[in-house]
């Protein structure tokens, strides 16, 4: 059984989504829930392999703890349940690395609770809220910015995602969700906003510079996205996903 029905429609109007700064940024068990509608990939050959190590860089790990959540996602769909409780143990583990590990304790538990029982939509709804957690934590500890990093982790990982099972069957139905240059340029500000130390930050300039070339592709309109276009946004964001798990800028 699928973790949630299909909506018979993509429109990411219709995502319950966090406005920041009049800016929609989709929940990520809502943009899953939407690729279910691309038929049926091959989700298990989307997952990575192996465990993270905890950087020392409070940066990379905020990063790697929305990567992580991502992952997480994918693993749903796969119905890999070992997987999803190891991804849920990593979160643990990266949350506690920036000092909110209370507030994901209970999510952590009811991920292995629910990936025994098979219960993906629940598993689902665990992980959707173990981001928002960990995000209301940081901003009570006035953390915006190691914040806004977890979320763009996450999306950076989905888009990898996404980008490349439209790769694999390309239709106008998956490039439409490519088409959010406002989210693009809200990340880019965000980074732009950041104390200069952070800014400065290799790994996060480099994301910032991925930022930059994937604007003017998704500015240019969904229906209008190519192919060579869409494998442009994978290579992109797949390059910086590594640095982000492996730890090196490619500088």
């Amino acid at each position: 059984m699928r973790a949630d029905t299909p909506p018979k429609k993509i429109s990411l109007s219709d995502f319950p989504a966090a406005a920041v700064e009049e800016v929609v940024v989709p929940v990520p068990s809502e943009i899953f829930a939407v690729l279910d509608k691309l038929g049926n990939p091959n989700w298990k050959g989307q997952l990575r392999d192996g465990k993270v190590r905890t950087p020392e860089d409070r940066a990379r790990t905020a990063l790697l703890l929305g990567n992580v959540i991502a992952e997480g996602f994918v693993a749903v769909e796969a119905e890999d349940a070992e997987r999803v409780k190891e991804l849920g143990r990593q979160v643990l583990t990266l949350a506690e690395a920036i000092n909110v590990r209370k507030s994901v304790i209970a999510r952590s538990k009811s991920i292995t609770d629910k990936a025994d029982q098979r219960d993906w939509r629940g598993v689902r709804a665990e992980f959707d809220g173990a981001l928002q957690d960990v995000r209301g934590a940081m901003q009570e500890l006035n953390d915006q910015d190691l914040s806004q990093l977890v979320s763009l982790g996450g999306w950076l990982r989905g888009t990898e995602v996404l980008t490349s099972i439209v790769s694999g069957g390309f239709s106008k139905d998956g490039i439409e969700l490519l088409h959010q240059p406002e989210l693009v340029n809200y990340f880019d500000r965000c980074i732009g906003s950041m104390g200069g130390r952070l800014r400065k930050n290799p790994l996060v300039a480099s994301i910032r510079d991925v930022l930059r070339k994937i604007g003017p592709i998704v500015n240019e309109g969904g229906d209008k996205i190519t192919p060579e276009q869409v494998k442009s946004i994978h290579d992109l964001t797949h390059g910086v996903n590594q640095q982000i798990v492996e730890g090196t800028t490619g500088n």
